[in-house]
């Protein structure tokens, strides 16, 4: 079954004081184009997670962001009190002996090195466990989603490749005529400029034949249908992106060569309504999966 590489899927879930949330968002891309956003707790973990969502994924440009909230209003950040006090009288001292002003020693105190420090959260295996069930959760949202708009292009799919086999039927029926038209076209204009009784029959019989042979589609027409064939029959498979856009390709190598070999004002037109079904097709092929 088709599935675009368009998609959208979020989960979250609680515990404790910590609110996990994941966002997925994937568009169209030839290969696996991965950006990640995580809280810095998760950094050493990124290698996992990039391997584990691209062996899920498959293709597409995707970004993955994974955010902590939490309810609490407990800050990382802290404030080595002994160690700014101990700056501070120091700094007091140096104003009082220069003669200096002594208000803004405290922002001066908050500076100074180690004053400040972040005290960087540990890595909570339980807590990791959860992170990767709800990055699950929301991957199975997205592929949903994929799914339902891939379901969605194969119905474009069907329908400009039945409409572009039924253009071929009108061009088989309108072939025949074709090859009438042409040995009446080229009759006419010989015996124009030559008289009937200068002809040679026979040779007019082989060039004719030759001419005949040099514009006959039977070909062209047995391989366009084929392709249309496989291209219905490779839809169901999984993963058949890359594989339908090169069918696409070999189906509009077909319709090209009929259009040049043609000869015929009817025939081309239908032509080119083929030409027109084809290229929404190469337009969705390049986002899927």
């Amino acid at each position: 079954m088709i599935q675009s590489m368009t998609g959208f899927g979020k989960a979250s879930r609680e515990i404790g004081n910590i609110n996990i949330q994941v966002e997925i968002k994937s568009l169209n891309s030839k290969g696996i184009d991965l950006s990640l956003r995580t809280p810095s707790v998760y950094r050493e973990k990124e290698m996992e997670l990039r391997s584990e969502i691209s062996k899920i994924l498959e293709r597409g440009k995707i970004d993955v962001s994974i955010n902590l909230e939490n309810k609490t209003e407990d800050t990382p950040v802290k404030i080595n009190t002994s160690l700014a006090k101990n700056y501070y009288d120091q700094l007091k001292t140096l104003a009082v002996s220069l003669g200096e002003n002594e208000k803004s020693l405290l922002s001066e105190v908050l500076r100074m090195p180690d004053v400040m420090k972040n005290e960087k959260k540990e890595l909570d295996e339980e807590e990791w466990k959860l992170v990767k069930e709800v990055l699950h959760a929301a991957i199975v949202n997205m592929q949903t989603f994929r799914k339902e708009e891939g379901q969605s292009i194969e119905n474009d799919f069907t329908k400009q490749i039945n409409v572009i086999l039924e253009r071929l039927v009108q061009i088989e029926e309108a072939d025949p005529k074709r090859i009438e038209n042409v040995k009446t076209r080229i009759s006419k204009n010989l015996n124009e400029y030559i008289p009937v009784e200068s002809i040679d029959k026979n040779r007019f019989e082989q060039e004719l034949i030759y001419y005949i042979e040099k514009i006959d589609i039977n070909e062209e027409k047995v391989r366009l249908k084929t392709h249309c064939n496989y291209f219905l029959t490779t839809m169901k498979e999984p993963g058949c992106g890359r594989k339908l856009n090169f069918i696409a390709q070999e189906i509009g190598r077909e319709i090209n060569t009929i259009g040049s070999k043609a000869n015929d004002v009817d025939i081309q037109k239908l032509v080119v309504l083929m030409k027109d079904e084809l290229e929404k097709i190469k337009e969705q092929t390049n986002n899927v999966l």
